[in-house]
């Protein structure tokens, strides 16, 4: 009888958005795991104790510069982590920004933005590890999405309009790849206390609102909740999910 594995012993990963928050906490968990990693960063300086973390674990760890708004440094980055480990298992798309503002103040600058970050960046990286992956007969995408992609958050209406489309170009690479072996899954939280959160928590009347809004289990997530989640959907456990998004949201959206 088989039984689940988890295990990812003798992968190797990549992770755009390494630096910190959820990208840093993905990065550690996969090398938890068993993994090599790859660290996709905007700033190649800006690992910080991250290479040295993922060493004292026994496996190894490649800076790479890779700001995804540049498709140069997208491919450029694939390429050498490919080269370097000799193959690329995992891609987590986990780099996304969120400018906020009211709809009817929106600017064209902070609309650009947000789209080549979460969406014009997610694609191509996909792209890049796809054909990589494509010759490997196997591989695991995992993207970042949010809850903000199936309810309405006021005042993000872009960063909300770009994690729809993730979840749609999930169903869109799952169907295409499938057939090389490929799963592409998305994993969609709710607020998750990381340095990016702090200040809008720290607000006692957002956070109580948000702690409510979570409806079956009233905590604010911690990154280990999003991390059990791209363990799972990048392990061999998970080798029958494609083209899903797994909501880690604590009951928000069964409201």
């Amino acid at each position: 009888m088989k039984f689940p594995d988890f295990n990812l012993t003798g992968q190797v990963s990549l992770v755009t958005g390494a630096a910190r928050g959820l990208g840093r906490a993905i990065a550690l968990a996969l090398a938890h795991s068993g993994s090599d990693v790859a660290l996709g960063l905007r700033d190649v300086d800006s690992a910080g104790t991250l290479v040295k973390e993922i060493e004292s674990m026994g496996r190894k760890a490649l800076p790479l510069q890779m700001d995804v708004t540049h498709l140069d440094q997208i491919f450029r980055a694939v390429e050498q982590a490919a080269a370097h480990f000799g193959r690329l298992d995992i891609l987590v798309n986990n780099a996304g920004i969120a400018p906020e503002n009211l709809a009817e103040n929106y600017t064209e600058a902070d609309f650009d933005a947000t789209v080549a970050v979460n969406l014009k960046g997610t694609f191509f990286a996909s792209q890049a590890a796809g054909r990589v992956m494509i010759r490997q007969k196997r591989g695991r995408i995992i993207n970042l999405g949010s809850q903000a992609g199936s309810i309405a958050l006021p005042g993000e209406p872009i960063y909300c309009m770009t994690k729809a489309a993730i979840s749609h170009l999930t169903k869109c690479l799952a169907v295409e790849w499938g057939k090389y072996n490929i799963t592409v899954n998305t994993v969609a939280p709710t607020f998750i206390a990381t340095p990016g959160t702090e200040a809008a928590l720290a607000d006692p009347v957002f956070r109580a609102d948000v702690v409510e809004r979570i409806a079956a289990l009233h905590r604010i997530g911690e990154p280990v909740d999003v991390t059990g989640a791209v363990i799972f959907l990048a392990s061999p456990a998970a080798s029958l999910i494609t083209g899903h998004t797994l909501l880690v949201d604590g009951g928000w959206t069964a409201r």
